[in-house]
């Protein structure tokens, strides 16, 4: 049996624990927040009664049966079908770009088949390798959608021009010509009835768990462990020797309101001119429970600085020799690994973070049995 010490008690430490728990193994969980469930922190709004996401928008949806019984285990899942609105030049419209879209932005009435036919002839055919976000987006829809809808929102998301960001950030949004305006197609999705925070506090619930709030990971913590799984910024872990790895924060300019604000989860601003990027409307996560006011957010993207909680890893569309060098650190590291969104510096889905920490869980349980 032996000692693991996880850092970071968000969705991937919590899977990753209790998988690792229930394989024998003795865990310490600690975290320097003072609650688990990372970013994925819910929690009910005392004037309102409305569950909120403290972090942002957090939709569970998967198409791996695996990840789905296992968090249905600790949770009982509300279906919810995530539909979002955007804001560009004055007029609404819904996202992803569907025949809905298409007909209400060019002022058409096309068929599937037609709306095909008359993206490809303004898609950019010469780009047939695209290289970057803009290239990629370029491919796809054209210059007029583009501009409309992607170039502003993406500027402010990430701070960059959107020719230095991987095509791979557009490539997880997909082109519909059809009226299917459910952002995600995986076959489960779903919001847990009492918040994400509360399923992480089940899956910590196992006698082989020790979870330790408001504790900050020491380097001396190693010398007690036979195995640690860091799931922080990767670039702290290693003391910033070679500089600040590139995070996006968020701030949230929160407020109240009687009613229905906007009618819907979230309305995105596409235009470069209005600051925030989206809205938030937190009762319409929880479509099941019935209140008479209103809480929204304001979310503001910018550079994370070195006391700020980082979100978003930010990857470039060329070079990433400052990642590599971490990187490189990392692999050379001994009885340590890691895990999750900001251990391994990617973007990850819930789905993709949990699955990740159920195979490596049992992979390790299984070798330290």
């Amino acid at each position: 049996m032996g000692q693991i010490l996880i850092v970071g008690a968000g969705l991937t430490g919590a899977a990753l624990a209790r998988t690792l728990a229930e394989a024998g193994q003795r865990i310490t969980i600690i975290d320097e927040r003072d609650h688990v469930a990372g970013h994925c922190h819910t929690r009910r709004d005392q004037g309102t009664g409305i569950m909120v996401h403290l972090h942002g928008a957090h939709i569970f949806h998967t198409d791996n049966e695996r990840v789905w019984n296992f968090v249905n285990r600790f949770a009982s899942f509300q279906p919810y079908r995530h539909r979002v609105k955007t804001t560009s030049q004055g007029r609404v419209y819904s996202l992803p770009v569907n025949l809905l879209t298409i007909n209400q932005f060019f002022g058409q009435a096309l068929k599937p088949a037609e709306a095909a036919e008359f993206i490809a002839g303004l898609a950019d055919r010469a780009l047939t390798n695209p290289q970057n976000f803009e290239e990629q987006a370029l491919a796809l829809v054209g210059d007029d959608l583009y501009r409309a809808f992607f170039y502003g929102y993406t500027k402010k998301q990430w701070g960059r021009e959107p020719g230095e960001l991987p095509a791979s950030i557009l490539k997880r949004l997909p082109l519909r010509f059809n009226y299917d305006d459910d952002y995600f197609s995986h076959p489960h999705q779903g919001i847990p009835a009492q918040g994400y925070t509360a399923m992480a506090e089940n899956m910590l619930d196992h006698p082989g768990i020790t979870v330790q709030l408001e504790v900050a990971f020491d380097h001396r913590m190693k010398a007690d462990f036979d195995h640690v799984f860091y799931s922080g910024p990767l670039d702290r872990y290693f003391d910033c020797q070679f500089g600040r790895l590139p995070y996006r924060a968020v701030d949230f300019e929160w407020f109240t309101a009687p009613g229905d604000y906007q009618g819907c989860a979230v309305m995105n601003y596409a235009d470069q001119e209005i600051p925030y990027t989206r809205i938030i409307e937190h009762k319409h996560f929880s479509p099941w429970e019935t209140n008479e006011a209103t809480i929204c957010a304001r979310e503001f993207s910018r550079e994370c600085r070195e006391n700020d909680q980082p979100c978003y890893p930010v990857r470039f569309a060329g070079d990433n020799a400052l990642l590599e060098k971490y990187l490189a650190l990392a692999r050379a590291e001994n009885k340590v690994a890691f895990v999750g969104r900001l251990g391994r510096f990617q973007y990850l889905d819930m789905d993709a973070a949990i699955g990740e920490a159920l195979r490596l869980g049992e992979r390790f349980g299984h070798l330290a049995a």
